[in-house]
C-alpha cells in the first residue's frame, strides 16, 4: 500500500450537510466544498455555465474578419494540428462553413513526420499561390512568429485559435484567439483548441445567424466533447460543460465516419462514455498521423459518404493495431538491451534511440518505460529530413521543460508540458544525451534539496463488497464524465477472499476475479490486460487479497451490469 494513500474522512460542519456522506466525501477532494459548487459541478449548463466569447481577446477583430471574408468571397484556409485536438477543430470549422453553405474555403493539416508541427513555410508558399487571403489556424500557431510573417508577405491574414502557452512574444497575427495570453481577461483558460474554435462559432453567430437557429450549433459539440476528452484538459469549469454535453450529442452523432467506427470497435453509439473515447476513438484518430496521413482521420469526422466512412474507419482500425505493433516491437527492444542492467546502474534520464524508428509513435512508447522504469525517458528516431526527433515522459519527478531548458544547447527545438514533451536534436549530438541530461536532472535534484518524489495515488475510501450496488453507482456517476483533474472514484476493498479466477477474452489476456459478498452475491472485477501473476505471486481462488478497484457500469451485449475495474492487487 505504500504508493496510496487513503482520503481521510473529512468530518464537514458547513458547506456540503446537505448531500449523502459518499458524494460529501467525493465532492470535497475534488475541491468541491460549497453547496453552489457543487450546483454547478453536480449539474453543467450549456446556457448558464459558459462564458461570452467576446470576452476572449481578439474575437471581435477575428469575427468581423471572417464576415469580410465571407461578404468578399475569399479564400479561406484553415490550418490545423494533426492531432486528436487539431483534427476535431479542423472538422468543426469544416462543418460550419458547409453549414452557412460558404463554398471558398479548404482544410489543411500538415504531415507530422515531413512538416513537423505548427505553420510550414512550404505549405504556405502554396496557399499564397492559390490566392488564400485568410488563414485561420486551430491547435496550433501560438509560437509561429516566422511562419505569420511569411504569410503576411503574400497579403494573407492570419487569425490564431490556439491554447498552448505563448513563447514570449506572439506572432503578428491580425487576431489571435488564445485564453492563455497574458493580456487576455477570459474567465477560464483551460480549453482546449477545439474549445477555442468553438467560441468563435458562438462569437460569429452572435453577429450573424445565417439562418441556423439558436442552439443549433450545439450539434458541434460531438467533436467539442470528444477533443476535450481526448487533449487530457482539466474536466472543470466550461472544458465539464463540453464533455458533459458532448457525450450527449455523441450519443446521437450522425457522423457517417464515427458511426461505422463505432459499430466495428462493438461500442455501442448510445452508451458511448469517455473511456471510449479516451482507449478506442483519440488512439485511431491520432493514428492517422502517427502511421500515415492525418487527412484520413480529418475525412472519417466529415464525410457523408457511406462506402467511403466504411473504408477509412476499416483503415484507421487497421493502422491502429499496426501502431500497437510498431510500440510494442520498439518496446520489446529496449526492455531487451536493458535486460542485463539494474535499475540501481542505469542513468537517472534513460535516453535510447535508432534511426530506424518512427518519431511519432515514440512517445507512446516513452509512456509504457515510465511505467516500467520509473524515470524520466527520452527516446529518438528519425523519419524525413536528417534531424533526429523524439518523444519524452516524465515519471513525476521534475518538470521536462524545465529540464531540457537548462540543457537548451542540445536541441535544435523543444517544448511541450511538465510531464511530456516533443524534441529534436543534431546528429552530433546525440550520442552525449543521455549524459547531459542524467547531470542536469541530478543537479536540479541536489538543488530542490531532496529528491522529489512521484505523487501518490489516491484512494477515496475503504468500501464492503455488499457496497458494490446500484445505489452506490448512482452516487458516484453523479460525478461523471471523468478525466484530468476528476479522477474516477478509487475504492479500497480489504481482505476479501477470491472465489473464482479466470482469463477471458479471444487471445484469453484478461482476468476476471470473482468474489462473494456477506449476503453470498457474486461480485466481479475485470482487469484488462492483466494476467493473474500480474501482481507478484498467483492468484488463486481462496486467496485473501486487498483489492483497488473502481466501480462501472457494463452495457456488454446492451445489458446493464454492475463490476469492478482493478487498478491494483495488494497480497494480504
Amino acid at each position: 500500500m505504500d504508493k496510496y494513500t487513503l482520503r481521510e474522512k473529512i468530518d464537514i460542519k458547513t458547506g456540503l450537510q446537505n448531500y449523502p456522506e459518499l458524494l460529501k466525501s467525493l465532492l470535497m477532494a475534488r475541491g468541491v466544498d460549497t453547496e453552489e459548487k457543487a450546483e454547478v459541478f453536480l449539474n453543467p449548463d450549456y446556457e448558464n455555465h459558459l462564458h461570452d466569447p467576446f470576452l476572449l481577446k481578439d474575437m471581435e477583430k477575428a469575427v468581423e474578419r471572417i464576415l469580410r471574408a465571407i461578404d468578399s468571397g475569399e479564400k479561406i484556409l484553415i490550418y490545423s494540428d494533426y492531432d486528436a485536438d487539431g483534427i476535431p477543430g479542423g472538422a468543426i470549422l469544416h462543418d460550419f462553413f458547409e453549414k452557412i453553405q460558404y463554398k471558398n474555403f479548404e482544410n489543411y493539416i500538415p504531415h507530422r513526420h515531413d512538416e513537423g508541427y505548427g505553420l510550414n513555410t512550404d505549405a504556405i508558399d502554396e496557399f499564397g499561390k492559390s490566392e488564400v487571403k485568410l488563414l485561420i489556424t486551430v491547435d496550433c500557431g501560438i509560437v509561429d512568429k516566422k511562419e505569420v510573417s511569411h504569410a503576411n508577405s503574400f497579403g494573407i491574414d492570419v487569425i490564431v485559435t490556439d491554447h498552448h502557452l505563448p513563447n514570449g512574444s506572439v506572432p503578428e497575427a491580425y487576431a489571435i484567439l488564445n485564453p492563455k495570453q497574458a493580456d487576455c481577461s477570459y474567465p477560464y483558460d483551460m480549453l482546449c483548441g477545439s474549445g477555442v474554435v468553438f467560441k468563435l462559432i458562438q462569437a460569429i453567430l452572435q453577429k450573424r445567424d445565417f439562418g441556423i437557429k439558436a442552439g443549433q450549433e450545439k450539434w458541434f459539440l460531438d467533436l467539442v466533447g470528444l477533443a476535450t476528452l481526448s487533449d487530457m484538459v482539466p474536466l472543470n469549469g466550461e472544458n465539464r460543460v463540453f464533455a458533459h454535453y458532448g457525450l450527449k450529442v455523441l450519443r446521437r452523432s450522425p457522423r457517417l465516419g464515427l458511426m461505422k467506427l463505432l459499430r466495428k470497435l462493438k461500442i455501442n453509439q448510445k452508451y458511448i462514455l469517455e473511456d471510449d473515447i479516451g482507449f478506442m476513438l483519440a488512439p485511431r484518430i491520432n493514428a492517422a498521423s502517427r502511421m500515415g496521413i492525418p487527412m484520413d482521420a480529418f475525412k472519417l469526422l466529415t464525410t457523408t459518404d457511406e462506402v467511403e466512412a466504411d473504408l477509412l474507419s476499416d483503415h484507421l482500425n487497421k493502422i491502429n493495431d499496426e501502431r500497437k505493433g510498431v510500440v510494442a516491437s520498439i518496446v520489446k527492444d529496449i526492455k531487451k538491451h536493458l535486460k542485463s542492467k539494474n535499475l540501481e546502474d542505469m542513468s537517472s534520464v534513460l535516453v535510447m534511440g535508432n534511426p530506424d524508428w518512427r518519431p511519432g509513435v515514440l512517445g507512446l512508447a516513452a509512456n509504457k518505460l515510465v511505467e516500467e522504469y520509473s524515470r524520466p525517458v527520452f527516446l529518438w528516431g528519425r523519419e524525413g529530413g536528417s534531424d533526429l526527433k523524439g518523444s519524452c515522459r516524465s515519471d513525476g519527478t521534475i518538470n521536462l521543460v524545465e529540464l531540457m531548458e537548462t540543457v537548451k544547447d542540445q536541441f535544435i527545438a523543444f517544448g511541450g508540458h511538465a510531464l511530456s514533451g516533443g524534441f529534436s536534436v543534431l546528429n552530433e549530438k546525440i550520442h552525449t544525451l543521455s549524459d547531459v541530461l542524467s547531470k542536469a536532472y541530478e543537479k536540479i535534484q541536489s538543488t530542490s534539496g531532496e529528491k522529489a518524489e512521484k505523487e501518490k495515488i489516491w484512494i477515496d475510501g475503504k468500501l464492503f463488497l455488499d457496497q458494490v450496488n446500484w445505489d452506490t453507482y448512482k452516487t458516484i456517476e453523479k460525478l461523471a464524465p471523468y478525466g484530468v483533474g476528476n479522477p474516477k472514484p478509487t475504492f479500497l476493498f480489504e481482505n476479501i477472499k477470491i472465489s473464482g479466477v479466470k482469463m477471458f477474452g479471444k487471445d484469453k489476456n484478461h482476468l476476471e476475479l470473482s468474489f462473494l459478498d456477506k449476503n453470498n452475491n457474486k461480485k466481479t472485477a475485470m482487469g484488462f490486460f492483466m494476467k493473474s501473476d500480474s501482481f507478484g505471486e498467483e492468484l488463486k481462488e481462496g486467496d485473501s487479497i486487498n483489492l483497488v478497484a473502481t466501480i462501472e457500469k457494463s452495457m456488454f451485449r446492451n445489458f446493464p451490469e454492475l463490476r469492478l475495474r482493478i487498478v491494483d492487487v495488494i497480497l494480504v
